[in-house]
């Protein structure tokens, strides 16, 4: 079972509409791997980080510690090494 601290959970920026960002979401709470789940559609602040982050406007853009992914499908494998 992933091992992530409680006291830093997985920052996910995200939009309703975006299967991606779904299928993200749904992973961690399968893995109960706990996560804060940004908006940017809700919160434009949250658009403006993604931004900063990453010099693009894609979601979802993951945070786990200080590595920052775009995407999540084609980063899977890479996170999942994280978590375990």
């Amino acid at each position: 079972m992933p091992q992530i601290d409680q006291n830093e959970p997985i920052k996910i920026y995200t939009i309703p509409t975006c299967s991606d960002c779904h299928f993200a979401k749904r992973y961690f709470n399968e893995h109960q791997v706990p996560y804060v789940d940004y908006n940017c559609e809700d919160n434009l602040e949250y658009a403006k980080e993604v931004l900063e982050l990453t010099g693009k406007q894609t979601v979802p853009t993951i945070l786990i510690k200080d590595k920052v992914f775009i995407g999540f499908a084609e980063n899977l494998t890479e996170i999942a090494d994280l978590l375990l």
